[in-house]
């Protein structure tokens, strides 16, 4: 069946039909649920239990507070019946008495459903059992609920389901909601962090004119008043750097990026990053930039610089830092230096087994050797630097190799979760590696619609300063600090392929 197609009676349950016909019979007796606008809601579940942690078995606390939420179970025991409410902010016991709710009122809550939304207003006591709870007065049926809620809504088999209907999966798995509420934090802890520092929060477009020459794939639309085709971006980089010209020295960017590839437990067709770049620094303040703030993102939101994903102990207290020549040397034997041409590195290549490039130069080798021998063993937090400038055509070259770029990348748990430079602010330098970019590109793909931003390049010409630029995935960053296995549980609403 569709998503979005509504459901024809026949296809309803039976109970959901007797759900609707138990809304019908309200309405015919004018109390439409729907028509109810707001409810005064003064407290919630977690608040009060922290309030009356001390409280003992069976006192009274003569406060009276209003609760509104879902009904999540119900028992019925004659006269006086349990029921447990979910709030934003956890679960709570109700205690719902007849002679205390009235016998029209108790008669009214017996025939409420699970999941149906309730507003109730009592006063707090603990029970004998030892459960801080509220004796109901008074008790309104805030929505119907028409369709009921699953026994279970998780495991392996149920995981498609989850992802396409998260709203059930929130209610079901109250767990799924903190990892929705430690990404908030987290964006929330990085935002702190980087207005400490000085940077600025900018927005830059979405929608852009034209394919850069980069190897990621865009989205195409079409701009109809204008009688364009436009392009979602797939990064927000170039942009920020003319801010940069224009003298905004500290800028970043929460954006959300769109590539036309693959999915995998990594990867999402649309996803979020945070790129900076601040004047008057290099790739090494970088450096010390994500390794300054991951520590800080891991004890606010873990607790501690030790944390676990996966299975695994990862110490966020400390950072190795290798060359790209340095860390293929140590895990594959093979030293770059001893390369003097492609040659040379297309034959390592081959006895070693390692892939060639499409266009393999050693530069281009090298980094294909550091994909085969190195990235999965890398699962400590570790720093690699000076990169092939063959594959860094926005990176400064190292003034003392110029084979090398000032650039590197940062791997936790064999995956790598951000990429920074010293940005190359030389036009000369960048249109060059712009058009060769776009000629090889076209070289392998004849049809595709990558262009030169000359405009990019007219803007350097004015003066870029020294600069230090970082991006990362926001989404790897949450799956590694709430121990996700996939990037679909830190999406609320993943890409889903449409149910037939």
């Amino acid at each position: 069946m569709e998503q979005n197609k509504p459901q024809t009676e026949q296809e309803l349950t039976q109970q959901a039909a007797v759900r609707r016909q138990k809304l019908a019979d309200l309405c015919e007796a004018g109390h439409n649920p729907f028509e109810i606008t707001k409810y005064a809601q003064d407290a919630y579940s977690a608040d009060l239990k922290n309030e009356f942690a001390d409280l003992p078995a069976e006192a009274e606390t003569g406060k009276i507070v209003s609760l509104a939420g879902r009904m999540m179970s119900k028992r019925i025991m004659g006269k006086a019946s349990f029921a447990h409410l979910r709030d934003q902010k956890g679960d709570i016991q109700i205690f719902v008495k007849r002679d205390l709710l009235g016998d029209e009122a108790y008669a009214a809550f017996k025939k409420l459903d699970i999941g149906d939304i309730i507003g109730v207003k009592g006063e707090v006591f603990r029970t004998k059992m030892g459960e801080i709870s509220v004796r109901i007065s008074e008790l309104t049926l805030l929505s119907k609920s028409l369709l009921p809620l699953p026994e279970k809504f998780h495991g392996l088999t149920d995981r498609e389901a989850r992802y396409r209907q998260r709203y059930v999966d929130l209610i079901m798995n109250p767990e799924v909601k903190d990892t929705f509420v430690k990404r908030s934090l987290i964006l929330k802890e990085i935002r702190a962090y980087l207005d400490e520092k000085g940077f600025l929060e900018v927005d830059t477009p979405i929608l852009t004119p034209f394919e850069i020459g980069a190897s990621a794939r865009p989205f195409y639309t079409h701009h109809n008043t204008l009688n364009m085709d436009m392009v979602l971006r797939i990064e927000t980089e170039l942009y920020l750097k003319r801010l940069i010209v224009g003298g905004m020295d500290r800028v970043y960017e929460v954006g959300r990026i769109f590539r036309n590839e693959g999915m995998d437990p990594k990867h999402n067709p649309e996803f979020t990053t945070i790129e900076l770049y601040q004047a008057f620094t290099d790739f090494h303040g970088m450096m010390d930039l994500v390794e300054e703030m991951y520590k800080r993102l891991a004890l606010k939101v873990c607790g501690s610089l030790e944390i676990t994903y996966q299975g695994k102990q990862i110490d966020m207290g400390h950072w190795e830092r290798l060359t790209m020549v340095e860390a293929v040397k140590k895990y594959s034997g093979v030293d770059f230096n001893d390369w003097k041409t492609d040659e040379d590195a297309i034959a390592a290549a081959k006895e070693h087994h390692v892939e060639l490039p499409e266009v393999p130069t050693k530069g281009a080798i090298l980094a294909e050797f550091f994909d085969a021998f190195v990235e999965d063993k890398l699962i400590q937090p570790t720093f690699i630097y000076d990169y092939p400038v063959e594959i860094s055509p926005l990176a400064k070259r190292k003034p003392t190799d110029p084979a090398f770029t000032e650039r590197f990348e940062y791997f936790i748990d064999c995956t790598e979760y951000g990429n920074a430079f010293s940005e190359l602010n030389d036009p000369i330098d960048q249109k060059a590696r712009f058009e060769r970019q776009v000629a090889e590109r076209k070289a392998i793909e004849p049809d595709c619609k990558a262009q030169v931003d000359y405009d990019y390049v007219n803007a350097l010409e004015y003066g870029l300063p020294p600069t230090g630029g970082l991006g990362f995935g926001v989404d790897r960053l949450v799956m590694l600090l709430t121990d996700s296995a996939s990037i679909r549980d830190v999406l609320l609403f993943p890409t889903m392929k449409p149910i037939d």
